[in-house]
């Protein structure tokens, strides 16, 4: 009998039309900078937690839930039909869940950087930027 407790992590989109909860745990957490991640964020990287054991359970909404794969690639994104979201997918391989859609605390650092020869031009010593609490007025 394995007495490991189960860890269960509760996510949602932003508009609350599809919730979700992850249980298992994950093996990889990386930021990718590829042009596709980009492209899907509108931000410098995207940010995906990855497992190969995990198990993902609609709790409302799957219907909304769009999976888009882009041809002759393997790349693939899930976003809420709705509202844009980015949502977790699984592949035959492993579980892929956004880690900005968790609603619990994830405090876990990622892993790696990926595909920084491809980063945005714009996407340099960003730890020097200001930064603020709230948006500035």
């Amino acid at each position: 009998m394995n007495d490991l407790p189960v860890h269960r992590h509760a996510g949602s989109c932003l508009c609350g039309s599809v919730r979700f909860e992850i249980e298992g745990d994950f093996d990889r957490f990386y930021l990718c900078r590829c042009a596709h991640c980009r492209k899907d964020t509108g931000s410098a990287h995207a940010a995906n937690l990855f497992s190969t054991t995990a198990t993902l359970h609609w709790l409302a909404g799957q219907d909304k839930a769009t999976l888009y794969r882009l041809p002759g690639t393997r790349h693939a994104r899930c976003f809420c039909a709705v509202c844009g979201s980015a949502l977790p997918y699984a592949t035959e391989q492993m579980l892929v869940v956004p880690a900005g859609a968790l609603d619990n605390a994830f405090d876990r650092v990622p892993d790696a950087h990926l595909f920084v020869a491809s980063r945005a031009a714009w996407d340099r010593e960003l730890e020097r930027v200001p930064a603020f609490d709230a948006f500035p007025s």
